[in-house]
């Protein structure tokens, strides 16, 4: 098993593909509990601009996530192509349930794992790949294949501001 609860299977590592904006990612399959049709979201009083607020899924309200205001993405209308994709992540010792709001959700499919790259330039360009597990390509297009527990590491949820922001580094 990779770091990150990513464990490539026989013919490749399995995953949902969706699109947020122009780019396109990819969860681990094994992770997806459902994907339900976009649906009223019960807002929290000051919550971050990421966290909508929660739904209710077989009678547990499950927090949603807004994955444009996560991306640092303008917002935009909501359309019928919109998904909630509800799935679990690890919080630190703690299995915890979350859903996550996509523009679009493609396909389970198969991503060969050993074209499953990290980005090695990370150092050069001194970014911390925090969400991403690594690239691949499907027919051409490069697809993010989303670390989801690091996504939602409270840590740095937490040290997004009430409006989503990333707080700004010290000079």
């Amino acid at each position: 098993m990779m770091e990150s609860g990513v464990s490539p299977v026989a013919g490749g590592l399995q995953v949902l593909t969706l699109g947020v904006g122009d780019d396109l990612f990819a969860v681990p399959v094994t992770r997806v509990q459902e994907i339900l049709d976009l649906q009223r979201v019960s807002r929290l009083p000051n919550a971050p601009r990421h966290l909508l607020g929660v739904i209710d899924v077989r009678g547990e309200g499950v927090p949603v996530v807004d994955m444009r205001a996560l991306l640092g993405l303008a917002p935009v209308p909501d359309t019928e192509a919109n998904r909630i994709v509800v799935l679990w992540v690890m919080a630190g010792e703690e299995r915890a349930v979350v859903a996550i709001k996509a523009d679009r959700v493609f396909e389970v499919t198969a991503l060969d794992s050993a074209a499953l790259t990290p980005l090695p330039q990370n150092r050069l360009l001194r970014w911390e790949q925090q969400m991403v597990v690594g690239i691949s390509r499907v027919n051409g297009a490069f697809f993010t294949v989303l670390d989801i527990d690091r996504m939602f590491d409270a840590e740095d949820l937490h040290a997004a501001g009430p409006d989503g922001a990333q707080p700004e580094e010290a000079a």
